[in-house]
């Protein structure tokens, strides 16, 4: 679908000067700019930024389309320029991306939870990619901004939207519920991500649902009582068909046994009445959540459960999580770095220990964010899960953990930030061991990561042609005389 600069100016009911140029792509990181033609470059202002400091420097590569708060006054200075002038130009871009929604009537997932969007949405895509043209949220675009960039991707050869939903305070998830406006949801579960600014767990749960007010179909775990408890009471909700799983009640889908193997898990469950199963090549506690999550979709989108258990068993990872690389020194790195809460802390200890190749195992733990709980509270509980799964090492990164430092009985380490870290990394010896890298992305784990990895050396091969041609009739000449 095609626009111009004065249809998006209608759209979103904006005073636009300059001339009307067609849009190909909207953009909000100048970082980012590949070729600026039909580029329009969404100046968003937030607390640690201000687009309109970069319209300048685009203007220079190119880019002549710009949406801007009415208080920027520079618009004269660029001649050959159109502009788009709002009071708000992230309630612009969302405006924008809703018009851009309603254009189209495909199903659309939307999948919210405090933990295991992105991964459910990336296995749900190659569950289903076979069948579908799918059009989904990149990497794990699922904020304010994020959301309508992911909607914006939308055309008319899509056959389905499968796109994620985070929330880090009240009265987000209604501004992006009209932008995905879902068909179905997928709840993933409740924990204490992002939960600094709500009052309770509850209030987490009935703020995340607003994103399914409207949807025909909702797929969540039973076994999650808050999620289970708002729907049950709360009369909006009544008209919604659930499809549920449990490992514990009453459920469409009723887990049996989970039974982990050598590098695969085969999960069996009760389905209308008969029993079926599947297996996935992971064994991880949160890949199976997950997994069981696209399960429960897909036998409600009408799979047959032979398909499904053929590709579950070919799932992939997906790499911002659980990503497994070989280390130096016969070391295996788990990076685990893209989020950090107490929930996925215990998922990923799980899986650390299972790493039974090695005698030895550390993990590298930052401050953990984003998180509602005292800080004494918070580290006090982050002991106790260390302690029912303990490493043989602890290293702690952030200021606040190693406040605490005397919370934790076991061989431990700590330091400031990740640069004071790595100027004494060698210090360690790591070898023939498991590192957990747990960290929030604001400690940019990504630099350990790259120091604990093995390195590729390569070899190169020079063949001299020349000197193997005089070789060759030297060795011909001795053969003068001879048959």
């Amino acid at each position: 679908m095609s626009y111009t600069i004065s249809k998006i100016a209608t759209i979103i009911n904006a005073e636009l000067s300059g001339k009307d140029i067609p849009v190909k792509q909207l953009l909000i990181d100048s970082r980012t700019l590949a070729e600026p033609d039909g580029v329009l470059f969404v100046a968003l202002k937030t607390p640690n930024n201000d687009g309109h400091r970069f319209i300048k420097e685009l203007y220079a590569k190119g880019v002549r389309l710009f949406l801007v708060n009415m208080h920027f006054e520079d618009a004269l200075l660029y001649s050959e320029a159109s502009f788009i002038k709002v009071s708000d130009t992230l309630a612009a871009l969302q405006k924008l991306a809703i018009w851009h929604r309603g254009q189209f009537e495909i199903p659309v997932v939307a999948i919210t939870g405090s933990n295991g969007k992105t991964i459910v949405k990336e296995w749900l895509y190659q569950l289903i990619s076979p069948d579908k043209n799918i059009v989904k949220s990149p990497l794990s675009y699922n904020s304010q901004v994020g959301v309508p960039l992911s909607v914006w991707q939308m055309d008319n050869t899509h056959e389905l939207g499968i796109f994620e939903a985070g929330i880090s305070q009240p009265g987000e998830m209604g501004k992006l519920e009209p932008i995905i406006s879902p068909t179905v949801g997928i709840f993933t579960n409740i924990g204490e991500a992002h939960g600094a600014n709500f009052k309770d767990t509850q209030e987490k749960v009935e703020e995340k649902m607003r994103l399914f007010q409207h949807v025909k179909t909702l797929i969540y775990c039973r076994d999650y009582k808050n999620i289970d408890h708002a729907l049950k009471y709360n009369s909006t909700y009544s008209r919604i068909r659930l499809f549920t799983w449990s490992g514990t009640t009453n459920a469409d889908l009723k887990i049996r046994t989970v039974a982990q193997g050598v590098g695969n898990t085969k999960i069996s469950a009760i389905y209308l009445g008969s029993e079926i199963s599947i297996i996935i090549p992971f064994t991880d506690d949160a890949s199976v959540e997950n997994a069981i999550n696209c399960w429960a979709y897909l036998l409600f989108a009408g799979y047959e459960n032979t398909v499904i258990a053929e590709r579950m068993n070919n799932l992939q990872p997906v790499a911002m999580r659980m990503e497994m690389l070989k280390g130096m020194n016969n070391c295996t790195i788990i990076n685990d770095s893209y989020n950090s809460d107490i929930n996925s802390l215990s998922v990923a200890l799980n899986f650390l220990q299972r790493q039974e190749q090695h005698a030895h195992k550390t993990i590298v733990l930052s401050d953990i964010t984003q998180n509602g709980k005292e800080e004494k509270e918070l580290y006090e509980r982050i002991a106790s899960i260390i302690k029912a799964k303990p490493p043989t090492k602890l290293i702690g990164i952030g200021e606040a953990i190693s406040r605490n430092a005397s919370l934790f009985n076991i061989e431990k380490h700590f330091f400031a930030n990740t640069s004071d870290f790595l100027k004494h990394i060698h210090e360690f010896n790591f070898k023939d061991e498991a590192i957990l890298l747990k960290g929030a992305r604001s400690f940019e784990f990504e630099k350990i990561s790259r120091v604990l990895q093995e390195k590729a050396h390569e070899t190169v091969m020079l063949i001299n042609l020349a000197a193997i041609a005089h070789n060759l009739s030297y060795f011909r000449s001795l053969l003068n005389g001879y048959g």
